[in-house]
């Protein structure tokens, strides 16, 4: 996998002060896309174990709350593959850190084991190790700059914990806030 751009102390894409990596790679192609350049997987640099190291540094400071991934499209299934792995180091090293993914497919996407498009092995695991999924693709005739995390109207912010135990939806208190 490759990415595009590591920020630290990012506070557009999550609660709080967090690093946000940009993964390259994406078959959406929105119209409008923020990040179009990140559509070509052989976009950025190689996603490294240096590149790992550096991030999981950036997360140790107190201030900071945790990780965002996107993209790019973290969960294009080749790109799971790598993500998986790395969420998990990061939970096992820093535990306290939330992790947010962004995505342009949607929870029930994800969720159907048919849907090769971005269903695999590594999908639920993902989904288990996660706070916050920002799912949906970017529709330009939806956009909406005052919502909180998300750029259109039909992207839903989505506490995964919540969504996992209950079975159903359950939105972020993050995305909606007042």
């Amino acid at each position: 996998m490759n990415y595009g751009e590591i920020k630290t102390t990012d506070i557009a894409n999550g609660q709080g002060v967090r690093t946000s990596l940009f993964v390259s790679g994406c078959t959406h192609h929105c119209e409008g896309c923020f990040n179009a350049e990140t559509w070509d997987f052989n976009f950025g640099k190689p996603f490294t174990k240096e590149v790992e190291d550096e991030i999981i540094e950036s997360l140790r400071p107190d201030f900071v709350a945790g990780l965002t991934i996107l993209g790019g499209e973290p969960m294009e299934v080749v790109n799971q593959k790598v993500v998986n792995p790395f969420i998990k180091r990061v939970k096992e090293e820093l535990p306290g850190k939330s992790i947010w993914i962004y995505s342009g497919y949607t929870w029930e996407e994800l969720n159907d084991e048919n849907n090769s498009r971005c269903h695999s092995e590594d999908t639920m695991e993902i989904l288990k190790n996660i706070d916050v999924l920002v799912d949906g693709e970017f529709v330009l005739a939806q956009k909406d700059i005052s919502l909180r995390f998300r750029g259109s109207a039909n992207q839903r912010v989505i506490d995964v914990p919540k969504t996992i135990e209950s079975g159903e939806i359950v939105l972020s208190q993050y995305g909606y806030v007042d």
